[in-house]
């Protein structure tokens, strides 16, 4: 199945469709929760892409770039979700100390940026989520990496394409 493209203009539009993108995400059945990895350079959107995505789960708080704790952790009604940031990480067997692991169930749904950080020790995305400049606004691709990732795809083409 081939990527899925958004043309985002500004940061407004980013985060709803980052709310709609974890709508679908949190109600795709799985024994293993939902991975999702997020690339692109700094400052392309990334953190805005994921606090889209973890207050369109109804969190009010302040969501926060992880780029120090290496993860935050949102606890909600049905999902937890953990926002991780591996930019600082200087080898990826800390992953192994701070008990990545263990995040990783069906309950949870993991937004791991800079994910290629901790390869070798991280899970393989469902989805992989690629943010690319065009002049001042962004491109989102979608690349689903397993049938959930499929299933994300296939929904958010018809939320997307539909008239709202």
């Amino acid at each position: 199945m081939e990527a899925f493209n958004q043309y985002i203009p500004d940061e407004i539009t980013m985060c709803r469709f980052g709310a709609k993108l974890m709508q679908i995400a949190s109600n795709i059945p799985t024994d293993n929760g939902i991975i999702i990895y997020l690339n692109g350079d700094l400052g392309a959107g990334k953190t805005t892409l994921s606090r889209g995505m973890i207050q369109g789960l109804g969190y009010s708080g302040k969501v926060k770039s992880p780029t120090y704790t290496l993860v935050e952790e949102y606890h909600l009604t049905e999902k937890s979700i953990y926002h991780f940031d591996l930019y600082r990480l200087s080898d990826p067997e800390e992953l192994e100390f701070m008990g990545i692991r263990d995040y990783f169930n069906a309950q949870s749904i993991c937004l791991i940026e800079w994910s290629e950080k901790g390869r070798g020790l991280l899970p393989p995305a469902d989805l992989i989520i690629n943010i690319d400049y065009v002049d001042d606004a962004r491109n989102v691709a979608l690349l689903p990496n397993s049938r959930e990732g499929k299933q994300i795809l296939q929904l958010m083409k018809q939320i997307i394409s539909s008239p709202s």
